[in-house]
């Protein structure tokens, strides 16, 4: 599955796009201007999104990559 596809499968079950979770990330101290916090291990943003958004593994990492800037939107 392409980072894209997970994008959008993550949209259709929860409703929020990946500006969303942007900006839900910056609202719980995840990160600060864009930036993931350097205090912030994959394992903090794996277990909000299990735990508020009943994600599986596969897509709160998709989400991960995207708040670290290792992917984004467009990526393919």
């Amino acid at each position: 599955m392409s980072f894209q596809a997970y994008l959008r499968n993550i949209e259709t079950n929860t409703g929020k796009s990946p500006a969303d979770f942007r900006k839900l990330a910056e609202a719980k101290g995840f990160t600060r201007a864009g930036q993931l916090a350097a205090s912030i291990k994959a394992g903090d943003i794996v277990k909000w999104l299990k735990d508020d958004f009943e994600m599986g593994h596969g897509h709160a990492m998709a989400i991960y990559a995207l708040l670290k800037g290792a992917k984004n939107e467009d990526s393919a």
